[in-house]
């Protein structure tokens, strides 16, 4: 791999108290689709994921299941959280568990650090802690019950009142130096809600927080003081930087991938965990001299009858309930069609079965059905010379230089229903084609064969590209696409096709063999 800066992108690392629900899973997919596509631009990319271990909330689930902290995250790390990975079909580079030796390793480099740039000091903690959000709360995060219970807004639990000697984080130094990064990097925090948000927190003053506890356990232990344990946020947050090798040596082969690989290009995160990602993470970073992540992108919620999606609530949807009927690529073109990335959406199967039906299996699945049917019918398999274009088939190419130029502008902007949108369009515009063209009735006059091989060259080609543009959505399908019109042979593997040539016509050569399959997109007769 060549020394130069690969596009990094990250989730969040997922809290292993539980196993995943389909909001896990929509950030992960997101991630997936937008690393494909800059794969398919030729770009180096570095992809992470992975799982947050440590903090109060896994030690207590582990006890009431009978089990160590240690056993119980690594049970739920194996038959949960990497099952999905391969559930989802997501292609990540790596995957940091923050009980990880390389991990805590580099949590205690950086911690060093900063105590030794005069950034942490010792005293007091006396407040409210949720546990369920891993969090210290502000007396303003709070919501009342109806008996007078101070509530966590996002669990409605009462928080606990602490009152600890811990380590503090010298926040408060980093308020100018926060506003005057965000006055000059104005798209650094997406979308605009949430810049305007983060901006409005920090010009309010910032506090200095307790970065360490004294009163559990399982965590990552102090470098200078063994009876405390690094707050699970200020652990969990560097584990950005601690899987591409920080707290090794430069001259080292982990030290030079940090060099490469540094800073995150895109950290995906969802609304409820901005603060800590825009605010308490870059002011860290700012504290230990590094560089500050190009961009925090926070996605909205996904609701299930209005509301979050949530195990406590019983809302949570486990992946594997979808794709179980629907299959990983339909879940991965709903929910990043479906859903404007940044916004709340609401997830219904009603609405997944009819764009399923509408979409895919009407619309993209039948296309391709027709497509290499008739190349077997009419032309033994063997796709035929085209001919002479005419303006329907001179239009359907313009069509299709202008909707891989827009997914391509939307997907780099991580507009991926946009993206989607443009893609979708054109599929319209090539069964459109077919419609007009008829290429049935043209196999029933021997005159019109040229034009009969036109239209079904056409046809191929322009499968050819819908299968380049969906590759980093329906990674399965379109290789199965890919197959199907006897691409692999001439045009090598889909995923090193590069998005910016697909519209690049007649790159599908004549004679390619041409097969046909089942259903793509099998017909699902009613919603489960």
């Amino acid at each position: 791999m060549s020394a130069r800066k690969a596009f990094y992108v990250t989730t969040p690392i997922y809290y292993v108290n539980d196993a995943p629900h389909i909001g896990h899973a929509y950030t992960t997919v997101a991630g997936d689709v937008l690393t494909r596509w800059h794969r398919q631009r030729g770009e180096q990319v570095w992809y992470l994921t992975g799982t947050d271990e440590h903090g109060t909330k896994v030690e207590r689930t582990a006890e009431a299941n009978g089990m160590s902290p240690a056993d119980w995250t690594h049970k739920l790390v194996h038959e949960s959280w990497l099952p999905v990975l391969a559930t989802l079909d997501v292609a990540n580079d790596d995957f940091i568990r923050t009980t990880s030796g390389r991990h805590r390793h580099g949590v205690a480099v950086f911690w060093q650090r900063l105590k030794d740039n005069g950034y942490v000091y010792e005293d007091v903690y006396e407040g409210p802690y949720c546990v369920g959000c891993e969090e210290f709360k502000l007396p303003g995060d709070l919501i009342e019950s109806s008996d007078g219970e101070q509530l966590c807004p996002i669990h409605s639990k009462p928080v606990e009142m602490l009152s600890e000697r811990n380590w503090w984080f010298k926040l408060s130094a980093f308020t100018e130096p926060l506003l005057e990064h965000y006055k000059r990097h104005s798209h650094a925090v997406e979308p605009k809600s949430a810049y305007n948000e983060v901006v409005s927190f920090i010009s309010s003053g910032l506090s200095d927080i307790s970065m360490s506890r004294s009163a559990v356990s399982w965590g990552v232990p102090l470098p200078w003081d063994s009876d405390q344990v690094v707050y699970v946020w200020f652990d969990a947050l560097l584990n950005y930087i601690t899987a591409i090798g920080f707290g090794a040596s430069p001259d080292t082969p982990e030290g030079e991938r940090f060099d490469r690989i540094w800073p995150a290009d895109v950290h995906l995160v969802g609304k409820d965990i901005l603060r800590f990602h825009a605010v308490y993470w870059p002011a860290m970073l700012m504290a230990a001299e590094l560089p500050l992540p190009r961009k925090v992108f926070a996605h909205g919620w996904l609701l299930v009858g209005g509301e979050k999606m949530s195990k406590t609530k019983l809302t949570g949807i486990a992946p594997s309930q979808i794709t179980d009927t629907f299959g990983a690529d339909a879940f991965r073109y709903y929910f990043m069609s479906a859903i404007h990335f940044g916004q709340d959406g609401s997830f219904s199967w009603e609405d997944m079965h009819a764009r399923y039906t509408a979409e895919l299996a009407n619309g993209l699945g039948n296309l391709v059905s027709r497509a290499t049917a008739m190349v077997v019918k009419y032309c033994d398999g063997i796709l035929p010379e085209p001919g002479p274009y005419t303006n329907a088939d001179r239009n359907l190419q313009d069509s299709l230089l202008a909707a891989s130029e827009r997914a391509d502008s939307a997907m780099m902007r991580l507009d991926f229903s946009a993206g989607i949108a443009a893609i979708r369009g054109f599929v319209e515009a090539v069964n459109l084609y077919v419609t007009e063209q008829e290429p049935w009735k043209l196999a029933k006059d021997d005159e019109q064969t040229p034009r009969l091989h036109t239209v079904l060259y056409v046809m191929c080609e322009s499968l050819r590209a819908i299968a380049v543009l969906y590759n980093a959505v329906m990674p399965a399908a379109m290789t199965s696409v890919w197959s199907r019109i006897g691409a692999l042979p001439h045009l090598g593997p889909l995923a090193e096709r590069d998005v910016t040539e697909v519209s690049r016509w007649g790159q599908l050569p004549p004679g390619a063999l041409v097969a046909k399959g089942g259903a793509l997109f099998p017909r699902i007769e009613e919603t489960p």
